[in-house]
C-alpha cells in the first residue's frame, strides 16, 4: 500500500533527506544540527519569504518559532550567518534524492495520471536558466567569462520538468547545474549538464515512457544519440539555420512531392484557426558522418477568419510521424514552453525569488539554496494534485501572491499545531464548503 500523500507525509521525506547531510565540521561548535540548517532555509522558501531577514524576524518572536516547529519540524533554528555556513559545504548531489522520491509517491499514488499523454506516458522539458550574475561576489563553482567590462560571475541551472497539455502545474524533477567539472578544462554548458542529467535519471523511467522535450540547442546529434540510447524519446525545436542539412533535403523532398502536408480546421478558446502540417519521416539531421535521421514536423496556425498567423514551429523527433499523430504530437511538442512560463517564470517573478541573492558562500551554498528553492517548488505542486483542501484555499485565493501573504500574516500572529490546522483556518474564514468541519 502506497501512503497517502500529504503535507506530513511530504515533510517526512524532507526530514529525512536533511537529516543524512553530511557534515563537514571539525571543531567544538556542534550547538545546531545540519538538519535543522537545512529546514529553515526550506520554510523560508515554502511560506516565499522575500529573505532570510525577514523570516528570521518572525521566527525570532515566540509565535514564529512555535509555528516553525510544529509545521516544518525545526528543534532548534541557526541564525542567517549560520545556515549559510552549515550549509555551504554540502554538495548539491546530496539533495537529488527528494525530488525522486516524491516524484515515486506521486506516481504510485495514482496523482500523476492527468500527466500521461498519447505521444508518451511522461513529457519531461529542459531547459536552462540563470539566477546569478556578479562582476564580484563569486565562489568556486560560479561559471567566469571575460566581457569588455571585466570579468563576469554567474551561476545557471538546468530546471528539468514533468509537463502535460492542459496541466498547468509542472512539476520540478532534480535539477542540474552548470559549473566546472572535475578533470575537465572547457568551460561547462547547458548542453552538457543536461547530458549528465541524463545519464543519471534516465534509470528513473520505464524504457521508451519519455519524451524529452526542448529547444533547437538540444536539437544536436550526439545529444539525440544519447536520448535515444537510453531508450528515451525526443522532440526538440528544430530551426532552419541551425539545420542546413535537414532543411536542404526537406526541400527537395517537397519538389518531389515526397513531404506530406495536412490542413485542418479547428475551434480553440482563440476562435476559429486553421493548422497546416508539413511532415516527412527519415531525414539527416546533418551532412556531417555518421548521419543520425530523425522525423521532421512543421506547423503553421492562422486564424481563420483574418488569416493572421498565430504560430509557427517546427521539430525534430524520433517518434515515427503519421496524419493521426500530427496534432497530439505538435499539441505535446508546445508544452516546452511550459518550462518557461510556468516553471522558470514562476520561480523568478512570482514569490520564490529565485535571482534572490540568499547568500553565495564560497563552496556550494548557491546551489544548495537553489535546490532548497525548488525542493518547496515542488512540495506545492504536490499539495496541488494531493490535498482537496490545499487546493480549494488556494484557488478561492486566485493569486499565489495572496495565498502566502494571508500564511505569512497568520503565522506571525496565531499558533497552528499543524498545516492541516492551518489550511482549515483559512477555509473556514473564507466560508469555503469543504467539509473542514
Amino acid at each position: 500500500m502506497v501512503p497517502t500523500l500529504s503535507f506530513d507525509r511530504l515533510r517526512s521525506i524532507v526530514i529525512g533527506s536533511v537529516t543524512h547531510l553530511p557534515d563537514a565540521r571539525t571543531g567544538r561548535n556542534w550547538q545546531y544540527a545540519i538538519a535543522d540548517a537545512a529546514l529553515a532555509a526550506f520554510a523560508v522558501f515554502y511560506v516565499q519569504a522575500p529573505s532570510f531577514r525577514a523570516y528570521r524576524r518572525d521566527r525570532q518572536r515566540a509565535k514564529g518559532r512555535i509555528n516553525a516547529e510544529r509545521l516544518f519540524g525545526l528543534e532548534q533554528a541557526p541564525s542567517d550567518p549560520q545556515i549559510r555556513n552549515l550549509l555551504d559545504p554540502i554538495a548539491p548531489s546530496h539533495l537529488g534524492p527528494p525530488f525522486w522520491t516524491i516524484f515515486g509517491q506521486l506516481r504510485l499514488g495514482g496523482y500523476l495520471k492527468p500527466y500521461q499523454g498519447a505521444l508518451s506516458p511522461w513529457l519531461v522539458t529542459l531547459d536552462g536558466t540563470q539566477y546569478f550574475s556578479s562582476t564580484q561576489i563569486h565562489c568556486e563553482q560560479c561559471t567566469e567569462c571575460e566581457l569588455s567590462d571585466g570579468r563576469h560571475y554567474a551561476h545557471t541551472v538546468v530546471t528539468p520538468l514533468l509537463v502535460a497539455p492542459g496541466q498547468s502545474e509542472v512539476l520540478a524533477l532534480e535539477p542540474e547545474f552548470i559549473m566546472p567539472q572535475d578533470g575537465q578544462e572547457k568551460q561547462d554548458c547547458e548542453l552538457r549538464a543536461a547530458e549528465r542529467w541524463l545519464k543519471r535519471n534516465a534509470q528513473h523511467f520505464a524504457p521508451g515512457s519519455v519524451t524529452i522535450l526542448g529547444d533547437d540547442l538540444y536539437c544536436h546529434q550526439p545529444f539525440c544519440n544519447l536520448v535515444t540510447r537510453l531508450h528515451l524519446h525526443f522532440a526538440f525545436t528544430c530551426k532552419p539555420e541551425s539545420h542546413p542539412a535537414l532543411y536542404e533535403e526537406v526541400a527537395l523532398l517537397t519538389k518531389l512531392g515526397a513531404v506530406t502536408e495536412v490542413t485542418e480546421r479547428c475551434w480553440t478558446p482563440h476562435g476559429m484557426e486553421v493548422w497546416h502540417y508539413r511532415y516527412v519521416n527519415r531525414v539527416p539531421l546533418r551532412s556531417e558522418t555518421p548521419v543520425t535521421y530523425v522525423n521532421w514536423c512543421e506547423v503553421t496556425i492562422t486564424a481563420a477568419a483574418s488569416g493572421a498567423q498565430r504560430y509557427h514551429n517546427a521539430w525534430a523527433t524520433d517518434h515515427t510521424l503519421s496524419e493521426s499523430r500530427l496534432r497530439p504530437f505538435v499539441t505535446a511538442s508546445r508544452t516546452r514552453w511550459k518550462n518557461e512560463n510556468e516553471g522558470n517564470n514562476v520561480l523568478k517573478h512570482y514569490g520564490y525569488h529565485l535571482e534572490h541573492n540568499f547568500g553565495h558562500g564560497k563552496h556550494h551554498l548557491a546551489l544548495i539554496l537553489v535546490l532548497l528553492n525548488l525542493l518547496a517548488f515542488l512540495f506545492h505542486t504536490a499539495l496541488e494534485l494531493c490535498d482537496e483542501l490545499y487546493r480549494c484555499v488556494r484557488r478561492e485565493l486566485v493569486t499565489r501572491q495572496t495565498f502566502f501573504h494571508d500564511i505569512q500574516a497568520l503565522t506571525r500572529y496565531l499558533v497552528f499545531d499543524s498545516w492541516p490546522a492551518l489550511l482549515t483556518f483559512m477555509a473556514r474564514g473564507l466560508e469555503l464548503d469543504v467539509g473542514v468541519g
